[in-house]
């Protein structure tokens, strides 16, 4: 698909009547396949089992799913309609409690749907949908820009580290930081390459980042989570470039377990970390953030089919960690990249 003469490659996301079609990520990269579903529980689920996962594409899918409760309600009037919309939110609001997009998905849907109170069902649902379809194509749109303000900071010969999934994959199309990489590989031609983390334990940097630059003859190697301080310590990282799952303003970002320790050898080795997310993922209000924390088994085994440890054995598994501040060269944006000191950088960002 090509948005504002980009091509964005695969969009993972789709709104049709009554229904929405996603690809079912989990299973990449043995097979690419498409779900078509007009349940919200469905849907909830989905995003539960990370078959829709990464921030931005929850956020989007949260939305798509608000406007198919809608499409399918059988509501008489605007009341009955609310009431409905408003169970599906719920729903959805419980899937996943760290990625803030999803929280700023449905509250916008359902602002929209409060300025219409009174209004025909009809007059809703289509609403409703123009809404939804809008927050798709600016997703889109931002991470282009975002591609585009963070292929500045790269150049000829540049080695750019990232971790777990930030493409097309993670988001409506194009991807965050993974969009950064492609925008300076694919529209400004920079010669550069790609280390991929595996991102233990679901895998998503060897199971879809791999499968992206593969997609798009990015030139790019794999290795495993431990491997990173070794490949710092050889001069073979130039810069680090990752995803968001929640921003606060004071400048801690949450991201997918294994960013922080990234964090920590980028600065001891003096390679530049920066942050891509759209300004959808900054929380202006929190002071803290809340981490999921997963099944065990997702530990003991991997992705479910071979067992690497006992039943018995106590696990651990956050899904995400906290990167502090004081380890963050910068913040990229679809409005430009903050600096610190990032209280005052990431306001000005939110009120562009």
């Amino acid at each position: 698909m090509i948005v504002d003469g980009v091509d964005v490659g695969i969009l993972p996301l789709e709104l049709l009547e009554g229904k929405i079609r996603f690809i079912n990520v989990a299973k990449l990269p043995e097979k690419l396949v498409y779900v078509e579903t007009s349940s919200i529980e469905r849907l909830a689920e989905a995003i539960e089992k990370l078959e829709i996962r990464g921030a931005p594409a929850i956020g989007v899918a949260a939305a798509m799913g608000i406007a198919v409760a809608a499409w399918n309600s059988k509501a008489r009037n605007y009341d009955e309609l609310k009431r409905d919309v408003e169970r599906a939110a719920e729903r959805l609001r419980r899937t996943r409690p760290t990625a803030y997009n999803l929280f700023w998905a449905i509250d916008r849907m359902l602002k929209k749907l409060y300025v219409l109170e009174g209004e025909d069902v009809e007059k809703v649902v289509k609403a409703l949908y123009d809404e939804a379809r809008k927050i798709q194509l600016e997703d889109i749109r931002n991470n282009i820009k975002i591609g585009m303000y963070g292929a500045k900071l790269l150049e000829d010969g540049d080695v750019v580290l990232t971790h777990c999934n930030t493409g097309a994959l993670a988001t409506a199309g194009f991807g965050t930081a993974l969009g950064v990489i492609r925008y300076a590989y694919k529209v400004e031609k920079k010669k550069i390459k790609i280390i991929a983390t595996e991102t233990r334990p679901l895998l998503q940097g060897s199971r879809l980042t791999a499968w992206e630059l593969v997609q798009e003859g990015i030139p790019g190697t794999l290795i495993t989570d431990n491997m990173v301080g070794y490949v710092m310590s050889k001069g073979m990282v130039s810069k680090v470039i990752v995803g968001a799952d929640r921003i606060l303003l004071s400048g801690h970002v949450a991201n997918k377990i294994g960013t922080y320790t990234i964090a920590v050898l980028a600065k001891h080795h003096g390679i530049p970390f920066y942050i891509a997310a759209p300004t959808s993922t900054i929380d202006p209000k929190s002071k803290e953030i809340p981490i999921e924390f997963r099944k065990p088994e997702e530990v003991r085994t991997v992705l479910g089919k071979v067992r690497i440890a006992p039943k018995e054995i106590a696990v651990l598994n956050p899904a995400f960690d906290i990167t502090p501040p004081d380890l963050i060269s910068g913040i990229i944006t679809e409005k430009g990249v903050a600096y610190p000191p990032f209280e005052e950088s990431l306001r000005e960002v939110l009120e562009k």
